[in-house]
């Protein structure tokens, strides 16, 4: 929150804080100094229009609602705001009246009646999904078989996960149909497909709703780790590590892993050498998945004709052309088979302004034929200041798509270039195209996610991210006309921020890449790479080294030296969540503060943040190839901006938050029991989610307490947090590194190329061998090879996958209440109730009552505050028996902090919404009061 508050400025805090002082009335001392979390949660499909083509719906990712315009010759009219779930990423419209909304940090899907006109809406029906859904379609003879991706695990699926299975798809689709919905709290499903991939994105559906396409997202590239005790040590002469084997000073690298890609034949090196011998699974890289919408149920067609693989490594979206039936998609190819980050002084060649190359992918047939969007780049020279007239041809990060009618024209939104690109679908399918600014249209919002045509007043609509904005474009001059922002609750410090996280055409000298590229809306891309800089110097690690016990002398490094050396090896991209109140950053802690001494908790030295954030600077140039760092103001922003942003609720523990026998005795063991170093893992691996130097969703430590620490691998790291465990599940089968333990024997297709550990060389967090389960990092700890070693050994991995974070497991689960579902959804209410006395979340509700709309906000005193300030506290029991005839009333437990801003005061001017509702001022204006 410190960042935040700088960027907030002086005057606008002030005025929060006389807010929270209005709030702390009514709520004593619940109100907390954190009324918006980040999330930063990637929009899939952020706009729909009605079939009669009357009105426009997008969503409001950051205020949670879904906003409704008249369309019109004129421009577009805001009609409407419909509060929904936490984080909105999807809509589609069903019919004129019915819109179904996707909520991706409440694993539900909100389904809206919607009034002529617009005239008013509401949630009627919550259906509760997988984890993280993203997107929807509406498909089948009849079109009422909704479709939507989750991922494969999550706290409202009703199978078993199987995170400790090989060989198991990890990408749901959740298949309803809307006309009959059934009666259970969460929805009766037609069926839950299963598809072999990691979690799942976006979907397209033929217009004709006989076929849906889903298609991985994070679908990797055929490449994966060899352990460094695998490789032979000495360098590429003696079979080793490719080189240079020394930076240009000349001092000897570390031994450590290696990448490997699969050629179709063989697992290759950059030197194409083979080492298939030490791959014990196979990667069929399955990227697009083909559905029979008709059948009943739906199914996956059978054999090759149900997937494409080799379409790209990060998929973003899909749109099939109406005429031909082809399906394009929206990808980033990651180049990880290339090594090495600065000018390539020593090493000659780098990845310098070359990480990524961004595509659309043409599905035909059995055919894929990937489409490279910036083939006019020249990746041998670097680096012009920008822009420049090669980085102004480019587009970068491509997003939604659409296409018109004829079908020889496709729209894609390029995320990374705030710009819409327009190909002629047959020179695209020939890739005979030629890049060009002219066939770009510019957007004043910047960010654009999404769009929706309307052909029949020749107009396209692009929701637009940075700003939070729409924009109308004419398609026949290709300009932009009109544009107008939503109401948008985040800190000024966010909205300044989020441009240096994506904007290719001003943080990369090409114009195509960003930080954003790996950091897939601010977390990670599943992948490894080798960032070394042979041009780099051999530093001193300067951050604190956890002890050891005393029996173990006076070294703490165990021998191992703790020094950066500029050759790190390779290492898989770690995420951008979470980063406050957690030390240094990257895996060895090179990013740190401890320049400025001293290195003490909270915010000072190793320990402070903003300092170890602004250490990233240099990537600008050496990575994304810019020709000059950002400035110290710029920098400021970005670090502000990210910061901020939170991990979500862990999908597999307990919605109440508690854990299961087997979690219990892992966090048990975790927690008490010694290990070989004496100390148990708790003693490295700091869990105290209390623990509180920062603020709000800020407080606490997660599985680190930020020193370095000896693990016996080839870099020194810094202990890592744990709270993403669960989202690296899937690649399973290892040569066994260490050598008292035979290899696994081959385990067939896995979904993922990499797992666990800092270069992804340790597979699960179980192991397959002799038999018994194992996890080599609890074994090298201590834990006897003995039965009850073994068990313990199994019941920490169950508490690593259910480990804490930032928020409780309730936090963004919701449920709706109507008449006609009292009894089904009372247990959910009650632990919706339940978690928020305690403190989890808060709990608001919104909706209707009597044709009249409502919002309450939970008080820990066992009574809902209204949106009114003349209307008295109602009991929860009152409240749910006031829900007759067709009102409905949607429960949602939000973050500690939010609940008064999403509740009952929206824009947070301390004037209730009913009450500027009544009065006929807006409550999503803060200077609009009655």
């Amino acid at each position: 929150m410190r960042a935040g508050i700088t960027a907030f400025g002086r005057d606008g805090w002030n005025c929060l804080v006389r807010v929270a002082l209005v709030v702390g009335l009514w709520l004593g001392s619940e109100v907390s100094a954190s009324p918006f979390t980040l999330f930063e949660s990637g929009q899939v499909r952020p706009l729909a229009l009605s079939p009669n083509g009357a009105l426009l719906f997008a969503v409001n990712t950051p205020d949670n609602r879904l906003e409704v315009y008249q369309v019109s010759a004129s421009g577009l009219t805001h009609r409407l705001s419909v509060p929904v779930g936490l984080e909105p990423v999807a809509v589609a419209a069903r019919s004129d009246e019915e819109v179904w909304v996707v909520n991706h940090l409440s694993d539900s899907v909100s389904v809206v009646k919607v009034a002529p006109g617009g005239a008013s809406g509401l949630v009627v029906r919550t259906l509760l999904v997988g984890d993280e859904p993203r997107d929807i379609v509406f498909a089948g003879s009849d079109k009422s078989r909704a479709f939507i991706t989750a991922a494969h695990r999550g706290q409202n699926v009703p199978f078993n996960p199987q995170f400790t299975t090989p060989g198991i798809g990890r990408a749901d689709v959740w298949v309803f149909d809307a006309n009959n919905l059934g009666t259970s709290l969460a929805g009766s499903p037609l069926t839950i497909l299963t598809l072999f991939s990691d979690t799942p994105r976006a979907l397209a559906a033929t217009p004709d709703g006989s076929r849906v396409y889903a298609a991985a997202f994070h679908s990797g590239n055929r490449s994966t780790i060899i352990h460094e005790s695998l490789v032979p040590n000495g360098g590429e002469k003696a079979g080793g590590v490719p080189g240079p084997n020394t930076n240009a000073a000349g001092v000897p690298a570390p031994e450590t892993g290696l990448l490997v890609k699969y050629n179709g034949k063989d697992w290759l090196d950059s030197l194409g050498r083979s080492w298939t011998r030490h791959v014990k699974f196979s990667l069929p890289d399955k990227d697009v998945f083909v559905i029979n919408a008709t059948a009943n149920p739906p199914v996956q067609l059978a054999g090759s004709a149900g997937f494409y693989a080799g379409v790209g490594t990060i998929l973003f979206n899909m749109a099939v052309n109406p005429v031909n039936g082809k399906v394009y998609v929206s990808n980033t190819e990651a180049r990880n088979d290339l090594r090495f980050e600065g000018p390539g002084t020593f090493a000659k060649t780098t990845l310098r302004g070359h990480l990524h190359e961004s595509r659309i992918s043409v599905l035909s047939g059995s055919q894929v034929a990937p489409r490279h969007l910036n083939k006019h780049i020249n990746y041998a020279a670097c680096c012009a200041a920008t822009p420049n007239a090669e980085s102004e041809k480019s587009l970068a990060q491509p997003l939604g798509m659409a296409v018109n009618a004829k079908g020889d024209t496709l729209y894609v939104a390029a995320f990374g270039s705030s710009k819409l690109g327009v190909f002629a679908t047959a020179a695209l399918e020939a890739d005979s195209f030629v890049p060009n600014a002219a066939d770009h249209i510019e957007l004043s919002g910047g960010g654009p996610t999404g769009m929706v045509l309307d052909e029949a007043r020749g107009r396209l609509y692009v929701l637009t991210r940075f700003d939070n904005g729409l924009s109308v474009v004419n398609t026949s001059t290709r300009k932009e006309i009109a544009h107008q922002r939503m109401y948008n609750p985040e800190p000024a410090s966010v909205v300044a921020g989020r441009p240096f996280l994506y904007n290719a055409r001003y943080t990369s000298s090409h114009g195509d890449s960003s930080c954003a590229s790996c950091h897939i809306f601010g977390d990670f891309d599943s992948l490894v790479w080798n960032l070394g800089n042979p041009d780099g110097a051999y530093t001193r690690n300067k951050n604190p080294i956890a002890q050891v016990p005393p029996e173990f002398g006076d070294d703490p490094t165990f021998g191992q030296d703790p020094n950066f050396h500029p050759l790190k090896g390779p290492l898989s991209t770690q995420s951008l969540r979470g980063m406050a109140n957690h030390g240094p950053m990257h895996w060895r802690g090179d990013r740190s503060g401890a320049d400025a001494a001293p290195n003490a908790q909270p915010n000072s030295g190793a320990f402070d943040e903003v300092a170890a954030f602004k250490k990233f600077n240099p990537a600008f140039m050496d990575l994304l190839g810019r020709q000059a760092q950002l400035t110290p103001a710029e920098l400021q922003k970005f670090t502000d901006f990210m910061l901020q942003v939170v991990y979500p609720p862990n999908p597999v523990r307990n919605l109440d938050n508690s854990l299961t026998p087997a979690q219990q005795a892992g966090k048990d063991f975790f927690t008490n029991t010694p290990t070989f170093f004496h100390g148990p893992c708790q003693s490295c691996h700091k869990l105290d989610p209390n623990d509180n130097p920062g603020e709000g969703a800020f407080k606490g430590l997660f599985g680190t307490d930020g020193k370095s620490a000896f693990v016996g691998t080839a870099i020194f790291p810094k202990t890592p947090h744990l709270r993403n465990m669960y989202q690296k599940i899937g690649m399973f089968g290892v040569d066994y590194p260490f050598g008292f333990l035979p290899p696994d024997p081959f385990l067939g297709d896995q979904v993922r190329g990499f797992g666990f550990n800092s270069d992804g060389s340790l597979d699960t967090m179980f192991r397959f061998n002799s038999g018994f389960d194992f996890h080599p990092v609890f074994n090298s700890v201590g834990i006897p090879d003995t039965p009850e070693g073994r068990q313990a050994k199994r019941d920490m991995g169950e508490f690593m996958l259910a480990f804490d974070s930032n928020l409780a497991p309730i936090v963004g689960q919701q449920v709706t209440l109507t008449a006609q579902n009292v009894s089904a959804v009372a247990p959910r209410i009650a632990l919706l109730l339940t978690r928020a006395h305690v403190g989890e979340c808060d709990l608001v509700v919104k909706g209707r009552l009597a044709q009249t709309e409502v919002g309450l906000v939970y008080l820990r005193s066992g009574q809902f505050q209204w949106d009114r300030s003349a209307q008295a506290t109602i009991s929860d029991a009152a409240l749910r028996q006031s829900c007759t005839g067709d009102s409905a009333l949607t429960f949602t437990c939000v973050p500690p902090g939010s609940g008064w801003r999403i509740g009952v005061d929206r824009d947070l001017d301390g004037h209730l919404d009913g009450d500027e509702r009544a009065a006929g001022s807006d409550p999503a204006n803060p200077l609009s009061i009655p």
